[in-house]
């Protein structure tokens, strides 16, 4: 059986305490176990009995929440939270306040450490209660590594198979757990099992919930088996987004709440480029950041919410157009059909030059970080990231709390010109991590994995260095070979849209009236987020872009 981590809520008032974990359990009981104790002394009794139990049954009972009420009798809720660290350290702490007592609140989080205040009462949860808490949990989850049951997926840190499979799991948010038959005795077992019983083993393999192994499987083989939708389930829709970023989120959220068929199409896992930031701080409304990891998982939720069908992974191989419906044909030859299209499918970054850098892809060379490359890595590892955007300084800072070193590489004379002045600030102050102006990858090497780097530095003196990670972020390009012939793209085959369509060019824009701001040559078809000609690449405008392409969409539907 799986466990479930607890909730545990203190309130001295028996109705109120009812309520709260009345509330906790219609949101989180399907994830969590939610408690109620009714003082802060029986709440640190639970607490003590999930520890002896963890203890002495080796029933390791994990405490992700507590809520405690700061009016109780004999201890009050900033008492108990401070008290509560003795047992559960790792718990995040959220207190209750009535809306005059906003001085304990304070007081709360500057002694106890507390997560987050909240006022009661909070009518309606879904306003007031769910949000905060949605966030506080979402925090907690990021350290969280659980004793699981699950999927297992055995192969060696070098193997880029492997290195993508987990990044497939990851980035799609199934829960996993990983084993390296370079380190586990376990994985090498399970390989000696499989070669012994005469199967033929390939790494990575994947041991399922129900003990089934797959060897070497694509994410397309695994997406079914694990509970991914990969088939639509309808034909006809009012909008079809293509691309699951920011752009495409918002489209699938605003579009399903304001009534149009919606479905969500997303050849890898959604979130894009920005789903893998270890954090975004300059988002509005959260003036903490938020990881790219929590910002999918929540938009997914609301689009889903909504009733958006998402598909992940498929691919669009073609469009055609018939009429007044575009056409959009999947790997596999399924077919969907749809009035309204929108283009949401982002960039992806630029290959590095040197040959050598393919042989080691995925073998100490890789495009983007994302938080499994960071947890992976070691106090001993001196990391190497190209790049001066805002990715690079992200992924750079994080790196930066684990590992040895961090060396940013940039071509230009510094960062000042491409990175966002908070980072090119916070970065001056973190001491492990360098930048590198003027400077290129010239060659890598190594045996079975990634060893030495070679720079060619401004003076054209080369610079050899050790080293096992080089991440990388240069540019981007746009995937859109599959638009050819159906609408405009620029020299660099981004899409054009609105006033930037070419009155002599094929496709010709064939209506009278002048194309909408986000619409391409094609009437009914949209372009949203950086796969978009001369659009901000920012996390903030792929998500404005995306809900007025929905608004768009319904001016277009209304013309008939």
């Amino acid at each position: 059986m799986t466990i479930k981590p607890i909730i545990l809520t203190v309130d001295d008032e028996p109705l109120v305490a009812r309520a709260v974990q009345r509330d906790l359990l219609r949101r989180y009981g399907e994830r969590y176990r939610v408690l109620r104790a009714e003082s802060g002394a029986e709440a640190l009794s639970t607490l003590g009995e999930l520890r002896r139990r963890e203890v002495e049954d080796a029933r390791k009972e994990p405490v992700a929440l507590l809520v405690a009420d700061q009016k109780m009798p004999g201890m009050s809720g900033v008492e108990f939270l401070e008290k509560s660290r003795e047992i559960v350290p790792d718990a995040m702490r959220v207190l209750l306040t009535a809306y005059a007592d906003t001085e304990s609140a304070i007081r709360a989080i500057n002694q106890a450490e507390i997560s987050q205040y909240l006022r009661k009462p909070w009518e309606p949860p879904e306003e007031s209660l769910y949000p905060p808490i949605d966030a506080v949990l979402a925090k907690w989850l990021e350290a969280y590594d659980p004793p699981y049951d699950g999927i297992s997926v055995i192969g060696h840190r070098w193997s880029p198979a492997s290195h993508d499979l987990r990044a497939f799991l990851e980035r799609n948010l199934v829960p996993f757990r990983w084993v390296d038959i370079e380190r586990d005795e376990e994985g090498r077992k399970v390989l000696s099992a499989m070669e012994h019983a005469g199967e033929q083993v390939t790494i990575p393999i994947v041991e399922l919930a129900d003990g089934k192994r797959v060897s070497n499987p694509t994410p397309e083989d695994l997406a079914e088996k694990i509970g991914l939708r990969t088939r639509a389930v309808g034909k006809t829709y009012d909008l079809v987004v293509v691309g699951a970023g920011p752009a495409g989120l918002a489209a699938a959220v605003y579009g399903a709440s304001e009534g149009l068929n919606t479905l969500l199409i997303e050849k890898i896992a959604p979130g894009g480029q920005a789903g893998t930031s270890s954090r975004i701080e300059n988002y509005l409304g959260f003036p903490d950041g938020l990881t790219g990891r929590e910002l999918t998982d929540r938009a997914v939720r609301q689009a889903q919410r909504f009733g958006a069908e998402i598909l992940t992974p498929r691919r669009v191989a073609e469009m055609r157009v018939e009429g007044p419906y575009k056409i959009l044909k999947l790997e596999g030859a399924e077919e969907v059909s749809t009035r309204a299209l929108l283009i949401a499918t982002g960039v992806m970054y630029r290959k590095l030059g040197p040959k050598s850098v393919d042989d080691f892809t995925g073998k100490g060379v890789y495009y983007g970080a994302t938080p499994l490359d960071i947890k992976g890595c070691s106090i001993e590892d001196h990391i190497y990231v190209v790049g001066g955007g805002n990715s690079a300084g992200q992924a750079a800072v994080a790196f930066s709390a684990v590992a040895k070193s961090v060396t940013i590489v940039v071509r230009g004379s510094g960062l000042a010109q491409t990175m966002s002045q908070y980072l090119v600030d916070r970065l001056k102050n973190v001491p492990n991590v360098s930048v590198w102006t003027k400077t290129e990858v010239a060659e890598v090497e190594g045996s079975d994995h990634l060893e030495r780097i070679t720079f060619k530095c401004d003076d054209g003196r080369p610079t050899t260095v050790d080293g096992t990670a080089l991440y990388i972020f240069i540019g981007a390009e746009p995937k859109t070979d599959w638009l050819s012939g159906l609408v405009q793209r620029d020299k660099y085959d981004f899409v054009l849209t609105g006033r930037d369509i070419v009155r002599d060019r094929e496709p010709l824009w064939p209506l009278e009236r002048e194309p909408y701001i986000l619409e391409t040559s094609q009437p009914g078809v949209f372009a949203a987020g950086d796969v978009r000609h001369e659009s901000v690449k920012r996390v903030a405008s792929a998500v404005g872009e995306g809900s007025i392409a929905v608004q768009l969409t319904h001016r277009y539907l209304a013309e008939g």
